[in-house]
């Protein structure tokens, strides 16, 4: 038997097992669908005490946005959780160092804003480790919180987590303030619709993935949203105060 005959019977019989392989790699996915998340993965929504509302902020930081979102807080008296891109990062270093001085938790968004499903294991090691040890280099401090791109997680993207010591957190309500057409009343209107006491919102301090502008529909709807949660009793902070189990 030829070495061509060898590869093309090697290649006969693994093709059953590709759609096996396909959907172990991308299972994962079955946790972007919000409702089936929140009630069978709390720990991976970011479910915590139920007197305490968690406000997360992704794609920062941004020296246009970012400035205006931190001094809202201050004034409010509110910390929060900055998922940050690492690409983004290293553009505006004094500007991560303010979010942490302020006292809000840095977090990562990976390096590059890619869906997961489209990188293989190194590359998916590589990208988080990437943005995890350039945060560490400017702060000082290592983060341990992971949210993965458009909320998509993978097989490899579990494993490469675990092995830096991320630990991987989506969210039970979002304000879709993405959208070009989003205010601060649908920003608004669509958090507080899902916002439960022990709920994760997520929101983005930063344009760079959405569309032009979109993030003054988000900062015009940070006050509504924490009114919202005042009148419902329940407090807002990062992460670190939120879980029941310590993330």
């Amino acid at each position: 038997m030829t070495a061509a005959h060898l590869v093309r019977t090697a290649a006969r019989a693994a093709l059953p097992a590709l759609p096996l392989l396909a959907a172990a790699y991308a299972a994962p996915v079955l946790s972007t669908y919000g409702p089936l998340r929140n009630r069978v993965m709390p720990r991976l929504s970011g479910r915590g005490r139920p007197d305490h509302v968690a406000l997360t902020f992704d794609d920062g930081p941004d020296p246009l946005s970012t400035p205006l979102f931190l001094r809202l807080l201050d004034e409010r008296r509110v910390r929060a959780t900055f998922f940050l891109l690492g690409n983004q990062a290293v553009r505006a270093p004094g500007l991560v160092r303010e979010i942490a001085a302020a006292g809000h938790e840095i977090a990562v968004h990976g390096w590059l804003h890619r869906p997961l499903l489209l990188r293989g294991p190194r590359a998916t090691h590589d990208d988080l480790a990437r943005a995890r040890d350039t945060v560490a280099d400017i702060t000082g401090r290592t983060p341990r919180l992971f949210r993965p791109p458009y909320g998509v997680m993978s097989t490899v993207g579990h494993l490469a987590a675990r092995r830096l010591d991320l630990t991987p957190v989506l969210w039970t309500a979002w304000g879709e303030d993405w959208r070009a057409r989003a205010t601060p009343e649908s920003v608004h209107r669509t958090v507080t619709e899902d916002l439960r006491g022990g709920g994760t919102i997520l929101l983005h301090d930063s344009d760079c993935t959405s569309a032009p502008g979109s993030w003054r529909a988000t900062l015009g709807a940070v006050p509504r949203i924490l009114d919202t949660c005042e009148m419902r009793g329940l407090s807002v902070g990062p992460l670190r105060e939120h879980a029941v189990d310590p993330l």
